[in-house]
This record gives C-alpha cells, structure tokens and sequence, in this order.
C-alpha cells in the first residue's frame, strides 16, 4: 500500500484523542477557526416538481448566478434507488482492507479505490479514503472497478445513473433557458450524449479532531455539473461573502454544485461553487458525488452567443484535458 488508509488510521487514532500531524490544517484553513457561527443562510431549495417551467428555470438560474449550488427535492428518483446505492457503497467499505485493495487505483488511471488524490502545497493530508468509477456512457464503464462485493453494488449503481441521466439533463437544460438561449445549447457545448459520468464515494472516518482536519480541502469542481447524495452526517460547507457555511442536511434531497466548466461556457455568469468537507467526531460520513464533465478531447469555451464588446471573453477557449491538468498541477490558465 503506498498510502495507509485513513480507515485505518482513524482506528488507531481513536483511542488517543489525537490525529497524526499531516491531518492538522493550517490555522487559514482548521474549521474551527474558520467556520461562521453566526445566522448561516441556507443555500437555495429546487423543487422539480414545480409545473412552470419558466419559474424552475429561473430558480436554477438564479441559485447558480448566486451561489453556485442548490438543493433539489422532488427530483423522482425512487428514494428506494438512492437508498441502495448508499447500503451498497457504505457495505465496500466496512470490507476487510484486503478486500477493498483489490480495486486499488493504478497508474495513470484515477479510477479505483485510494487515499491521496494529489499533492498539497503544505504536504497535508485530507481525512477520507474514496473509491471512483465511471458510471455513464457504457463505453467508459470498467467493471475491474466496480466492486464484485457487496453482490447487489453493480446493479444499485447501474440503477442510480439511469435515474440521473434525466436530471443531469433537466439542469443543463435550465441552465440553457436561463442564459436565454435554446435548452439544448449548454449540453452540446459539453459534448452532447458523449458527456461522461463519474461517480466517487468518500468515505470520511470519525476522527477524534475534527476541529484540526479537514475531509476534502477547498477547492470548486472541474466538471460542468456535479450531483451529490450526502449520507445523513453533516460536513458539507461552502464559502460565500468571504465565510465559511453549514449546508443543512434536506433528506431525500440531491446537491447539484456548478462547476468550473459552466462558469467558463456562461462567461462567468454562473458561479462555480467553491467547497469543502469537514468531519464528524462520532460518526463516519460519506457522500456519493457524480462528476458530470466534457471527454478530454472537447473544448470548452465562452458560449460565442454571450460574448461581445460590451461582455469579452473572460477565459480561454480549449480542450478539457489541458483544463485540467493545469487546474491539478495548480498552472495558470
């Protein structure tokens, strides 16, 4: 193993009230510090099952101006669908550890199961182990990572992205509308049908400081979209007015964050959301975010239809691999 789990090391961690100093944040950056204790605002509630289709537009439109990031209820997805894609995913990692490093990630690939996604500038570390896969088109689909154990966990994955299919269609549709341009443009701009589908689960142990760790550190996703179904544990934070917020726990509800690419496609209109996860002291939390993003070959680029003398493209045009390595090896764009 090139890096001890934080499974295991919260075990160890446990009994000594402590946590291993790579874990311990920077004081910019440790939650209790950080965090606002004042009236939090909640972060916008979509409701999809509003018939007028120009009001839901525009409430996704205006969340994603404003925030970056909203809550969606009524979303018709069987809350049965979500339930077992949750007692799938949380029975992989109560494994033996043996069992779970057999779907460790290889070279080149980020699917797979691990530990350190990349390098921190201060050398630390986050507080969650993770296991990534694609889940849409089929042809990216490598069952080699689609755990064999639980047996119903290839079955309750397959379900859930046939679901999600029509809601990532339903947000890049608003999205459209609310630029004021035809539903179908953002999804063209991100590759169409060949948009891709990448489903992580993080797994965030108890940690006996959660006041000095941090799960995922701050950062905005570089997908289009990302749709996440949180476990009932809170963590998510999301920053705003230069502070640090609790997003409350709706249940059954989905989290939709904007991602960098549609910041760039809507000019800067759209906000990218920028986030990060704090961690439970009691309790393990876990969350399963779907990455909805552009093939490697795509480009992306300011939607010609909003850009002009009075509004100039405010970023570069190019193809959506180069995005993200310079985004990974934290180059200027």
């Amino acid at each position: 193993m090139e890096f001890e789990r934080v499974q295991a090391i919260a075990s160890l961690s446990a009994s000594l009230n402590t946590i291993p100093p790579e874990f311990i944040r920077s004081e910019h950056e440790r939650p209790d510090i950080t965090t606002y204790r004042g009236p939090v605002p909640e972060i916008p509630v979509v409701d999809l099952s509003v018939a007028d289709r120009t009001r839901l537009t525009r409430a996704i439109a205006d969340a994603s101006e404003e925030w970056g990031i909203f809550q969606i209820v009524n979303h018709g997805i069987p809350v049965e669908v979500v339930k077992e894609l949750q007692r799938v995913g949380k029975e992989f990692f109560e494994l033996p550890q043996g069992e779970k490093e057999a779907y460790v990630t290889g070279p080149g690939s980020i699917e797979g199961y691990g530990t350190k996604l990349q390098k921190d500038l201060e050398g630390k570390k986050a507080w969650v182990d993770y296991l990534f896969h694609f889940v849409w088109p089929e042809s990216r689909i490598n069952l080699k990572f689609w755990p064999e154990k639980p047996e119903a966990y290839r079955t309750a994955n397959k379900e859930y992205a046939k679901h999600l299919l029509r809601i990532v269609d339903e947000m890049l549709s608003s999205l459209s509308l609310g630029l004021g341009l035809e539903e179908h443009t953002v999804k063209e701009a991100v590759g169409g049908d060949e948009l891709e589908m990448l489903l992580k689960i993080n797994y965030y142990p108890p940690c006996p400081r959660p006041d000095l760790a941090l799960g995922v550190v701050a950062h905005a996703d570089m997908s289009v979209v990302t749709i996440l179904v949180p476990n009932e544990v809170p963590g998510l934070q999301v920053f705003k007015d230069d502070r640090w917020f609790d997003v409350k726990y709706i249940p059954n509800a989905l989290i939709v964050h904007i991602g960098d690419q549609v910041e760039i496609l809507s000019n800067g209109k759209y906000k990218s959301v920028l986030h990060r996860t704090t961690v439970n002291k009691e309790k393990a939390r876990m969350s399963w975010p779907v990455f909805c993003s552009p093939t490697d070959e795509t480009v992306v680029g300011p939607l010609p239809q909003l850009v002009g003398d009075e509004n100039p493209a405010k970023f570069k045009t190019k193809k959506y691999k180069d995005y993200c390595y310079c985004k990974l090896n934290k180059l200027p764009q």
